[in-house]
């Protein structure tokens, strides 16, 4: 499979402390579709033997060099061998037209690099897990419910991407004819920007921070628009994803099989996130008439809230402890 060649940034540049425990390297591997993947490879100084792995990658509009990559080299230093990916389409990662998201392909990114640590060198193939950070928690829910190589699943700060396309937040737009309008307004900025010759952005987090803006608004202003987690290359630091870029998501739903997943699958939320409602959901769905019940888990965690869980909050919110527990538990 012939790789598109990358320009890949070879300094640190995340918006986390690099960490003198473990290595850093920058990989790449293919999609099904012929895409190239830019990830960062972590693992710990001096590991020997063949080790368990976790592809990290989330959220849904960020890159690699913020929350993932965090997460990506903190489960290293527990023993891990980790890949942060940024997703097709995104960051250094390849693919034409940039910016866009499909249901498909982005659950095809997780299984690729499930691939990639399936036949890395330093890696157990049979001890490979998966953390999917909001948006892409949906994601690796769905690459679960694909893929039977997936040991363990950890969905943190989740979004349902499909269903907020296709009901908007907390399901205000459930309606036939709010979505009929919704693709009406897809279709006419199709010709619209094939009109004009490219893609019309949506725009990231709003900026300036309207007074009246909702929490949750604020909150994500807070992570991607401060030095707190502003990076050049994140879509929702900048300019957002296309206007047209989720257009499949409200007619595609990803977590139509998750009562079949048979591997363990932890959700990890904030009891004050806007979005616990997606992981709460989810886990009713994921357990109601299963069979595969007993290693499925809902963890809530009190006085939390969404941004808390992608670099702590600045009070250690991301719950490391756990996440190491469930992998150590789920990949022996």
């Amino acid at each position: 499979m012939r790789k598109e060649n990358l320009a890949l940034t070879q300094e640190w540049d995340k918006t986390f402390p690099k960490s003198d425990k473990v290595d850093h390297s920058k990989v790449t591997f293919v999609n099904r579709y012929g895409i190239t993947l830019a990830a960062d490879m972590y693992v710990l100084k001096n590991a020997e033997g063949k080790l368990p792995a976790i592809a990290v990658s989330g959220p849904f509009g960020a890159v690699k060099e913020q929350c993932s990559g965090l997460y990506a080299q903190t489960m290293a230093q527990r023993g891990f061998l980790t890949v942060a990916f940024d997703p097709s389409f995104t960051g250094e990662s390849g693919g034409n037209v940039r910016y866009m998201a499909s249901p498909d392909i982005n659950t095809e990114d997780f299984m690729a690099a499930v691939d990639f640590l399936s036949l890395h060198e330093s890696v157990d193939a049979d001890r490979i897990g998966i953390i999917g950070i909001c948006g892409w928690g949906g994601m690796a829910i769905n690459a679960a419910a694909l893929d039977t190589r997936v040991k363990a699943t950890a969905a943190v700060t989740m979004y349902d991407m499909t269903r907020v396309n296709a009901k908007g937040y907390f399901d205000s737009a459930d309606s036939e004819e709010a979505r009929y309008q919704a693709k009406a307004a897809m279709c006419a900025q199709r010709l619209a920007d094939l009109k004009a010759g490219e893609y019309k952005l949506g725009g990231g987090v709003v900026d300036p921070l309207p007074e009246d803006a909702p929490f949750f608004v604020k909150d994500y202003y807070d992570y991607y628009k401060t030095p707190r987690g502003y990076h050049p290359r994140s879509l929702n630091s900048n300019g957002g994803w296309n206007v047209i870029g989720c257009e499949s998501f409200i007619n595609q739903p990803i977590l139509q099989y998750s009562s079949e997943i048979r591997s363990a699958v932890l959700l990890v939320h904030g009891e004050k996130a806007h979005s616990c409602y997606f992981s709460r959901d989810a886990y009713a769905d994921m357990v109601k008439n299963s069979k595969f019940a007993d290693n499925k888990e809902l963890l809530i965690l009190p006085d939390t809230v969404h941004t808390d869980l992608y670099d702590g909050g600045g009070r250690d919110a991301i719950p490391f402890d756990k996440l190491t527990a469930f992998f150590s538990e789920n990949l022996k």
